[in-house]
């Protein structure tokens, strides 16, 4: 039996993955699961930066399942700098009978990258400051991606990324319909 669709939109900080994942969730009406929001929560409610990251991913785990398992698509939006992290996804989606989608989204330009990790935006205010801190330590353990997935590069115009991501997940789509 099949389950739902999980989209993964990993990325450095700032990269604009989430900017292209908010975009396919409004235009598709997926469930669009943060792993930033679910940690700026958990901070609201005193716990500490070290006790947020993998349990932020557990929490975004078990909500995604449960939306997977009704046949929901997921959008899973994190950094993902490590291969335990991906590979909790990859997890994930096999267990949940889902069919799975990888995006990395990459901004090659570093000063336009730099630009957008220092420049004040009501996003990232409401969300914590402090997480531009911890973005420059998750660039500096962000592991390199070796996996099927589509690269793309957000320095480009965004109607182009999303009109590329559209066409990569309609692929996939397509792709996973035949092994299930």
């Amino acid at each position: 039996m099949a389950g739902g669709f999980l989209i993964e939109f990993g990325g450095l900080p700032a990269s604009g993955k989430s900017t292209l994942a908010r975009r396919l969730a409004d235009r598709t009406g997926a469930v669009l699961l943060r792993i930033d929001e679910i940690e700026a929560a958990m901070r609201r409610h005193n716990l500490t930066p070290d006790q947020t990251g993998i349990t932020a991913y557990g929490v975004a785990h078990d909500i995604a399942a449960s939306h997977l398992r009704a046949r929901f698509t997921v959008i899973a939006d994190a950094v993902n700098p490590v291969i335990e992290a991906r590979d909790g996804w990859r997890d994930l989606a096999e267990a949940s009978y889902a069919r799975h989608a990888v995006i990395e989204v990459v901004c090659p330009d570093l000063a336009e990258h730099r630009r957008r990790v220092e420049t004040p935006r009501e996003r990232r205010s409401r969300l914590d400051l402090s997480r531009l801190v911890r973005g420059r330590k998750r660039s500096a353990e962000y592991q390199p991606r070796h996996d099927d997935r589509l690269v793309v590069d957000s320095t480009r115009a965004i109607d182009l990324c999303d009109r590329e991501i559209a066409d990569y997940v309609a692929d996939r789509e397509r792709d996973c319909e035949i092994f299930h």
